[in-house]
Parts: structure tokens; sequence; C-alpha cells
């Protein structure tokens, strides 16, 4: 498996970094990797390498090109300023740029977002990118908190399977919201499958996915089910 550091461009002319990790015997399937609100963190890198060794190709994306250049970032990068100044349709642009960039390599591609990321992820799915799916892990699948619609409001948009990994003791999060977004992807007759760890935090599986083994062992299975399966 090699790895390199890239800057890609979307349409609109954003310039913005991206890390891959190509397989050596590469297989069908392709990975956007949609980090949480931090952008392309070390976890995520790592996270790519992980898909890599299973014969997947990632890539992992950062949101702020527009806002924060494109070169490598410490842990004390202030990245709140950054998500506030994120748009919808900058990021699926970014999405977008992304996709193609796998397309060159890969028959059908998968997003694997994470908190924000998880949110955009299943976003994606409606956004006409032709994913073969969507992962997301602890999203919010409702409204944001600027009204925009989420996953759940644009289901009947959805074109590709989705995978939802929710945490059952998420303060932000609901059981109704996520009971919410399963009827929203049925009456719109989206192929989905949503799984609840109950007792286990937001974040369980990229911030404390030691203390929260099980849960994290049973999603990444779940994962490379469901990648795997093309």
């Amino acid at each position: 498996m090699s790895h390199e550091d890239l800057v890609l461009e979307a349409a609109d002319g954003n310039r913005f970094a991206a890390f891959a990790a190509t397989p050596e015997e590469p297989g069908a399937a392709g990975v956007v990797v949609l980090p949480d609100v931090r952008g392309l963190y070390r976890f995520y890198e790592e996270l790519a390498l992980r898909f890599g060794e299973r014969g997947i190709g990632a890539l992992a994306i950062d949101y702020f090109g527009r806002t924060a250049g494109v070169a490598k970032r410490g842990d004390d990068f202030q990245y709140t300023d950054h998500v506030a100044q994120t748009t919808p349709e900058g990021i699926q642009a970014d999405v977008r740029a992304a996709v193609q960039h796998l397309r060159g390599f890969y028959s059908a591609i998968f997003t694997v977002g994470f908190c924000f990321g998880g949110r955009q992820s299943w976003l994606a799915a409606a956004s006409g990118h032709g994913l073969a799916g969507a992962v997301g892990f602890y999203g919010r699948p409702g409204l944001g908190n600027d009204g925009s619609p989420g996953p759940a409001q644009r289901a009947r948009e959805i074109d590709a399977p989705i995978l939802a990994l929710q945490a059952g003791d998420d303060q932000n999060i609901t059981a109704a919201d996520n009971a919410a977004f399963e009827h929203a992807l049925a009456a719109a007759g989206v192929e989905h499958e949503l799984v609840t760890y109950e007792g286990a935090p937001h974040s369980f599986f990229d911030r404390r996915h030691e203390e929260f083994a099980d849960a994290s062992k049973d999603a990444w299975r779940r994962v490379l089910d469901f990648v795997e399966s093309v």
C-alpha cells in the first residue's frame, strides 16, 4: 500500500487538502472519508490506511481549504471558526471532486463520515454524486442549526443505500431524531440500516474507541461488510 498527501480542486476553484491510501492490489471499492469538525485530523489519515490494508482505496479530505488553506496543521488548530464558515454547497463541491478523483481508479465509490462528516456523508447521497453507498457515524439527521434541510428532509433525493451508526448516549442526537430519519428513509424507499449502540457516547469510534471497543469493533465490521458488498 502507498499513501500520499494531495491537493484537490473543486469545480468552484477551491483547493483543499486530502490524504490518499492506495492498495497495492485494489478492489472495486473506493471510499471518501469525511472527518468530524476537526477536518483532516491524523485519526482520519490513519483510518484511510486501515481501509487501504483491506484493499479499499481511501481518500480523506479536509473542509477548510476556503478559509485555512492546504498546509498541514497541528493539534492546536482552532477549527471552530472555520466550521462556522463552511456551507453545504461548498462541502458537496469538495466531495464531488474527491469522488471524481477516486472514480479514475475504482468502480464503486462510497462516503464514510463522522459527526459533522456523518451528516455530510448522507447529504452526499442526495447530491447526485453517483455513490454506491453512504455511511454516517453519529451524524445529525434532521434540520441543521441554521434550519438547513438534513438527510431526513432530503430523503427522497437520496439515491444510494444508507448505513447509519448512531450513539445511544448521544447528548445532541436523540432516539426520536434517529426514528424520524429511519421513517423518512423507509417512506422514500431508500435501502438503509440504522444501528444504535446503546450506552455509547457521541464520537465513540474516533475519540473513545478503546473505552468502547466492542461497539467500535462491531461498527467497523459493519462498515467493511457494507463497502465490500460490491
